[in-house]
């Protein structure tokens, strides 16, 4: 059964950086690609980045290309968002998602699942 525990929320200030992790278990980590959503309050659930499993290809939403990065540690079964520059519009929970095809490299921001509970990002400006 998959597990994610996604970490390292907080309220910064606006031009701040955060890191988050996102903590898996219940499956093979490094067979399946990666990937960050993030949901505003009364906003729908909108991708971020996405990682392949040996973390040598990302891909990220045009708001945050140049600011984020995202990466993967197979060896501890954790991926991270790095987010530098943050500004107030980055204000969401923020939740790490599983590709639901093994293998795979989804171009479909669909094609992700098994969402951790989130954690909280505040940017104040």
């Amino acid at each position: 059964q998959v597990h994610l525990i996604e970490s390292g929320g907080g309220l910064v200030q606006a031009g701040g950086s955060l890191r988050l992790s996102c903590a898996a278990s219940g499956y093979t980590f490094s067979d399946y690609a990666m990937a960050w959503f993030r949901q505003a309050p009364g906003m729908e659930r909108l991708f971020v980045a996405a990682v392949n499993r040996g973390g040598d290809t990302k891909r990220y939403a045009d708001s945050v290309k140049g600011r984020f990065t995202i990466s993967r540690d197979n060896a501890g079964n954790t991926v991270y968002l790095q987010m530098n520059s943050l500004k107030p519009e980055d204000t969401a929970v923020y939740y790490c998602a599983v590709a639901m095809s093994r293998w795979s490299w989804p171009a479909d921001n669909g094609a992700f699942g098994s969402w951790g509970q989130g954690t909280q990002v505040i940017i104040a400006s």
